[in-house]
C-alpha cells in the first residue's frame, strides 16, 4: 500500500477537497484524484463520496481513516528511530485538553506551532471531563488533575500554582479574611468535587472545609463569578493571572499559601520511541510556557 496515497487520503479527510489536499502535497488535481482511485482499488472499497463541490468520507472511509493514520505514524516513527531526514512532524496530531486551559494557553500558540510544523494537522478537543487517551484515539493529553493511568508517560510542562482570590468589591463589602480559618465566615465559590482547601501555616498544614451558595465545574465560570463579587475562590494562576495584574481580582492569604502538588502535564501512550509529532508538541509547548511559565511572571 503506497504511503503517499495514505498521506493524501488523510489530508483529504481534513480538507474535504481533492484539489486542496493534492496541492498541499505537490500534486495536481488530476494526479490526486488518480491516487485516491488507486487507494480505493488497493483496499477494495469506496472510501470517499465525490460531488462537484466537495468530497466526504464514506462509512468505509471513516473506518479506514484511523488505520491509515496509524500506518503513517508508524512509518514516521521508524524513520525517527534511524535519524532519517523524513522524521519531521507530519500527519494528524490529536490533542485533548481541559476547556479553559486549552482556550487560554493552547489556541493563542497555534499559529506559531503550525508555522514550525507545516506538515502537521492538529485535531483539538477541549473537555473538562477526563478523556481516555487510548480509547479516544488521542496522541497527547493535557491534564492538571491527579494522574492515575500507569500505562501512560507523563511529562511536566509547567507548575499549576493555585491561589486564593476575590474581587475588590467583595473584599470592600465583607472584609478580607486574615487566616484560613476566617474563610468559614465568607461565601466561597467552590470547584465541584473540592470541599476542603489546604494551607501551609506557621503552625503546620491545615485543611478548611469551605462553604458557599455557588459551585461550578468550569474554571471560566468560577473566575467570572469571583470577578462579579459572589465570593472568594481558589484558582490556578494560569486562569486568573491577567485579572490579578489588572486589579479585577486580588490575591489574599499570601502568608498562608494554598497547598497543592498539581502541575500541567502532557500525557502520551507508552512507547520505546516518541513519534515526531508528539515530540514536536512537547518541545514547542515546554519552550512556549517557559520556566517559570509566563502566567507566573
Amino acid at each position: 500500500m503506497n504511503i503517499d496515497y495514505l498521506r493524501l487520503f488523510i489530508r483529504l479527510a481534513s480538507t474535504h477537497n481533492i484539489s486542496q489536499a493534492g496541492q498541499e502535497l505537490g500534486l495536481s488535481p488530476a494526479v490526486a484524484s488518480a491516487h485516491i482511485n488507486k487507494l480505493e482499488e488497493s483496499v477494495g472499497a469506496r472510501l470517499v463520496h465525490r460531488t462537484t463541490r466537495k468530497v466526504s468520507l464514506t462509512q468505509e472511509g471513516e473506518a479506514f481513516l484511523p488505520h491509515a493514520e496509524n500506518v503513517v505514524d508508524s512509518v514516521e516513527l521508524a524513520k525517527a528511530s534511524i535519524g532519517g531526514q523524513g522524521a519531521l512532524a507530519s500527519g494528524t496530531l490529536r490533542v485533548t485538553a481541559p476547556s479553559s486551559f486549552g482556550r487560554m494557553h493552547l489556541l493563542p500558540a497555534m499559529n506559531a506551532f503550525m508555522e514550525q510544523n507545516p506538515e502537521l494537522s492538529v485535531d483539538l478537543r477541549f473537555s473538562d471531563s477526563i478523556v481516555d487517551l487510548v480509547d479516544g484515539g488521542f496522541d497527547v493529553a493535557i491534564r492538571n488533575a491527579e494522574l492515575k493511568d500507569s500505562s501512560l508517560i507523563a511529562k511536566k510542562l509547567a507548575p499549576d500554582h493555585r491561589i486564593i482570590c476575590a474581587s475588590p468589591d467583595y473584599l470592600a463589602k465583607y472584609g478580607t479574611p486574615d487566616s484560613p480559618q476566617a474563610l468559614k465566615d465568607h461565601q466561597c465559590i467552590r470547584i465541584t468535587g473540592i470541599d476542603h482547601w489546604d494551607f501551609k501555616t506557621a503552625n503546620g498544614d491545615v485543611s478548611i472545609k469551605i462553604a458557599g451558595k455557588i459551585r461550578s465545574d468550569n474554571g471560566d465560570a468560577i473566575r467570572e463569578l469571583c470577578m462579579a463579587g459572589h465570593g472568594i475562590t481558589m484558582s490556578s494562576t494560569w486562569s486568573v493571572y491577567q485579572q490579578i495584574k489588572n486589579g479585577e481580582l486580588v490575591e489574599i492569604l499570601q502568608q498562608t499559601p494554598y497547598q497543592s502538588d498539581t502541575a500541567i502535564w502532557v500525557l502520551y501512550p507508552s512507547s520505546r520511541l516518541v513519534a515526531p509529532k508528539v515530540r514536536a508538541f512537547i518541545d514547542f509547548f515546554s519552550d512556549y510556557f517557559g520556566t517559570p511559565p509566563y502566567w507566573d511572571l
